[in-house]
């Protein structure tokens, strides 16, 4: 079979499969086993289903969702409405989930090279200044291809260190293809199911997708083209979610020790399935984390610029100062100490806040004139609506949750 060209999907799998995931995915095997793989197949249908549309609309009409929005809205209250509520809801979960992510990069780092201090700075500081740096200077070079590139070459390498750890932990097949195919949900395992979903239907994605579709396509005809880039780049991302539960059910579940934080999982492989288990998580781990760490600034200085009527060209000083401000938010708030757990928890509820907001934005889009006999079908629709009817639940289980209702 020939690989498709990759293109801007594998950025959508580099800002989902990050620590967040990573940690709700292994907790959902060591506390559940298998039961859980059909959420994240659930998760990874409903993500093919928006971000498709998110490409098709940033390919046909040669403009990102933000820009979309702000187009079509006429009515001066309405248009100041919805950018106060997509700029408000962007910043502060970007800045949540870039500080999940650059904690989550932190300990893998560390894992991987262990010692408590550097020129005198303690090292709870200084990994998120090296995790910041290296995202800073990626993003600083403003090249699309650039970008593109690098975030292929960890994806790449985040699903061979998360596969192949599934492999050496030997994980029962006929559980876990039973898990992917009968839904069913354990006592107590109802959040963690919001959550294995919520981590991967990601709504900042869909603006990152569709500007970054809009810059590597210019012409309708291109769509196959698209299409099968998002067929290959997501699915893997499905499959390296599916690895890491396999390996937190085959290494944890029903065992005595059930790890609580990211940092447990990596020293915890360890006496059950050697030192390259450790090493090949804590890699994956760093690799998880780094990548998010560059397209969730990414993705906001995408969203605001299109959404604000902004420069978005990657090398101009507005879009630079966008990236910039959620990635110095993202270092600031690592180094304070706060759990990653918490980060990412806090991070969670904002996504659940905005992502029906944001498929509702998308599928009116999708059924305006300008994408002409690139409008939705019925098929479509139907699929997005349910989509749309899972994240109104989602949105208000976290907001119940956030209030203390669950």
């Amino acid at each position: 079979m020939k690989i498709p060209k990759i293109g801007p999907a594998v950025l959508v799998t580099a800002a989902f499969i990050g620590p967040g995931t990573v940690i709700t995915a292994s907790l959902a095997g060591a506390n559940y086993g298998f039961s859980l793989l059909w959420a994240l197949l659930f998760a990874i249908i409903a993500t093919i289903i928006l971000q498709e549309m998110a490409a098709r609309l940033g390919v046909v009409t040669q403009q990102g969702l933000g820009e979309n929005i702000r187009s079509t809205f006429k009515q001066p209250v309405l248009r100041a409405a919805a950018i106060v509520l997509v700029v408000s809801a962007i910043v502060v979960g970007n800045g949540a989930y870039q500080s999940g992510n650059i904690s989550g990069a932190s300990l893998g780092l560390a894992s991987l090279i262990e010692f408590d201090s550097m020129f005198g700075m303690e090292s709870a500081v200084l990994w998120p200044l090296i995790i910041g740096a290296i995202a800073f200077l990626l993003l600083w070079t403003g090249s699309y291809k650039v970008i593109e590139k690098a975030l292929i070459v960890l994806v790449v390498f985040m699903s061979i260190a998360f596969l192949l750890t599934m492999v050496i932990a030997r994980p029962d097949f006929s559980q876990l293809f039973s898990g992917l195919l009968v839904p069913r949900i354990p006592g107590g395992a109802s959040l963690t199911v919001i959550a294995l979903i919520g981590t991967t239907v990601v709504p900042y994605n869909l603006f990152m997708h569709s500007a970054s579709a809009s810059q590597k396509w210019q012409s309708a005809d291109q769509l196959p083209e698209a299409r099968k880039d998002l067929l290959f780049s997501i699915p893997l991302g499905g499959l390296i979610s599916i690895a890491i539960v396999s390996t937190a059910a085959t290494a944890f579940f029903g065992k005595p020790f059930v790890p609580t934080s990211v940092a447990d999982l990596a020293p915890a492989l360890q006496p059950i399935a050697g030192d390259m288990a450790k090493t090949l998580m804590a890699s994956g781990l760093f690799a998880a984390g780094i990548s998010s760490a560059v397209t969730a600034p990414l993705a906001a200085a995408y969203a605001l610029s299109g959404i604000m009527d902004l420069n978005k060209k990657l090398d101009s000083i507005q879009f630079k100062s966008i990236w910039a401000s959620i990635l110095i938010i993202g270092v600031i708030v690592s180094s304070l100490g706060y759990r990653p757990i918490n980060i990412i928890l806090f991070a969670q509820i904002a996504n659940g806040i905005l992502l029906p907001v944001v498929t509702v934005f998308l599928l009116w889009l999708m059924n305006t004139e300008k994408l002409g006999d690139y409008r939705n079908n019925s098929l479509q629709n139907v699929l997005g609506a349910a989509v749309l009817l899972i994240t109104l639940m989602l949105s208000t289980r976290s907001l119940m949750s956030a209030f203390g209702l669950l």
